[in-house]
């Protein structure tokens, strides 16, 4: 057995060298790992903040704009000239009935940095004073009778006789729901109004109250006709009349034969390449000159809401909740501007030139419609 033998010295020398391989032990390790940490850690740190920077910026800040169904092909193109002016906003553009778009935010909470009816009117009637101060009238329109080549009797149909035409049995007709839509109320306008003006005393009574449960009255003391609405459910339409929460909705009816006429907006037929009759003004909803024979005429809505006949105008405003106030009204400025009005024009609407403001209108956008 061989026996080692340390001398003081050496001990010394061994305890000597033992601690400094410790301490270099533990140092190196201490400092890799704070390295590491340092390092990883701030990199990580840098990276999701990189990260989180960078998807901020791909992201584009969101612009909701609702608008009547009318407004549906004009309003695209508005969204591409928008986008393209800022290319940070994505707007987003949503098409219902007037009376159901203004609904989904005093209603339903919803939010929205534009509001676009095809009746200005219920603007003030439905959103002030809680969700608008102002609006901005900017485009007219006009009721027609749309059609196509494969509708019955479509070499027959003219604007003498349509009334006599959509009564024939077998002809199927359609306007889309006056609760929702002021098309749908106006098309009931533009029935009762036929009445006197060619001499059919029958014509609303056998277009409508025949073929389902809404009903016309009539105010001696006012001497206005008064067309009363039920709950949507309630309407109970016949085979022959077809009703959609948007007139927007009718055209794939009309497209599948499943009726042969439709009640729609002028811009609407020309947009989609319809055959359509032109309605004498007197009873089509398009002139300030029969304003006071358009207003013989009103629709009681199953809310109790109260719209009276006048000529076609649109409106639009920003609501007072708006998550994007300052660029829903650079949408409204776009709308309302010489680019905007082209658009329209364009697309078989006409633009109200220069563009009219009511109410606590910005002064901004007041600025807007004095210079145009």
């Amino acid at each position: 057995m061989i026996s080692t033998i340390f001398t003081p010295s050496i001990l010394k020398k061994v305890l000597l060298m033992t601690v400094l391989l410790c301490s270099v032990i533990v140092h190196g390790c201490v400092d890799n790992t704070d390295s590491a940490d340092s390092i990883n850690g701030a990199d990580s740190i840098d990276s999701i903040d990189s990260a989180d920077s960078t998807s901020d910026a791909e992201i584009p800040e969101k612009l909701t704009v609702l608008h009547a169904g009318s407004l549906t092909v004009p309003f695209a193109k508005l969204e591409e000239v928008f986008e393209a002016k800022h290319p940070d906003i994505d707007v987003q553009c949503e098409a219902a009935g007037s009376a159901k778009t203004i609904k989904k935010v005093t209603e339903l909470n919803k939010e929205a940095d534009v509001v676009a009816s095809a009746d200005y009117s219920l603007i003030p009637s439905m959103m002030y004073p809680e969700y608008a101060n102002w609006y901005t009238q900017f485009a007219k329109n006009q009721i027609v009778i749309a059609y196509t080549g494969n509708s019955k009797y479509a070499d027959e149909i003219n604007a003498s006789n349509w009334h006599k035409i959509l009564k024939r049995d077998d002809v199927k007709f359609g306007f889309s729901n006056p609760n929702d839509d002021p098309c749908g109320y106006r098309s009931q306008m533009v029935i009762q109004l036929a009445e006197a003006h060619y001499s059919d005393d029958m014509a609303y009574e056998d277009l409508i109250e025949a073929n389902s449960d809404m009903s016309m009255t009539y105010d001696d003391a006012n001497s206005t006709y008064v067309l009363h609405l039920p709950e949507s459910e309630s309407i109970n339409p016949s085979t022959k009349l077809m009703i959609r929460s948007m007139e927007m909705e009718l055209i794939a009816g009309l497209d599948a034969q499943e009726i042969d006429y439709y009640f729609i907006y002028r811009s609407v037929a020309k947009q989609h390449n319809q055959l359509f009759v032109e309605l004498p003004q007197a009873i089509d909803l398009s002139s300030v000159s029969y304003t006071d024979t358009y207003k013989t005429v009103q629709v009681v809505q199953a809310n109790g809401n109260v719209v009276t006949g006048k000529p076609v105008v649109y409106g639009i405003t920003v609501p007072k909740n708006a998550p994007s106030p300052n660029m829903g009204l650079e949408f409204v400025k776009l709308v309302i501007s010489p680019e905007g009005q082209q658009i329209f024009t364009d697309l078989g609407q006409p633009p109200i030139t220069p563009a009219t403001g009511s109410g606590e209108v910005p002064e901004e956008l007041e600025l807007e419609l004095t210079e145009q």
